[in-house]
């Protein structure tokens, strides 16, 4: 199972939101990341529509969590970033495998995708940054002019 490079952006503005009471713009997240802006403002676009994070505009805008770290589940996010989470091509109706009849992999698939956004499902945002806080914070602070 791999996941695309949309839901790992998601998922790290989402840790560095969770480190953080203030708002941040995305230009210290892509620099805290080394990561295009251009990418990163498209990911944070999507989030503010699934209701992750609240966006303001302006002097004082930037990026905030929308509700606790703690209610904010792995699985989910990861369900709601990835486009498609067909492992194979029998996942979907348009499968042209001759032996799909008769085939177990499907099955298996099925149930290593179950229980892959299970183990996810068990862990919160809040999850993510415990006991390495210091350490995520240090790392991804923005630098402070002044």
């Amino acid at each position: 199972m791999r996941i695309t490079r949309y839901t790992d952006y998601a998922l790290r503005v989402l840790i560095q939101l969770a480190l953080q009471p203030r708002r941040l713009t995305i230009a210290d997240m892509a620099r805290a990341y080394g990561i295009s802006r251009h990418h990163l403002t498209k990911v944070v676009h999507q989030l503010q529509r699934l209701g992750y994070v609240e966006t303001q505009r302006g002097q004082t805008g930037g990026v905030r969590l929308a509700c606790p770290a703690e209610d904010i589940r792995v699985g989910k996010v990861v369900r709601d970033m990835e486009p498609d989470l067909a492992l194979v091509e029998c996942f979907h109706g348009e499968d042209r495998c001759a032996i799909t009849p008769y085939c177990q992999l499907r099955v298996v698939f099925e149930q290593g995708l179950r229980l892959f956004l299970e183990t996810l499902d068990g862990y919160t945002l809040e999850d993510m940054v415990r006991g390495e806080r210091r350490q995520l914070i240090r790392i991804l602070e923005p630098p402070s002019f002044g």
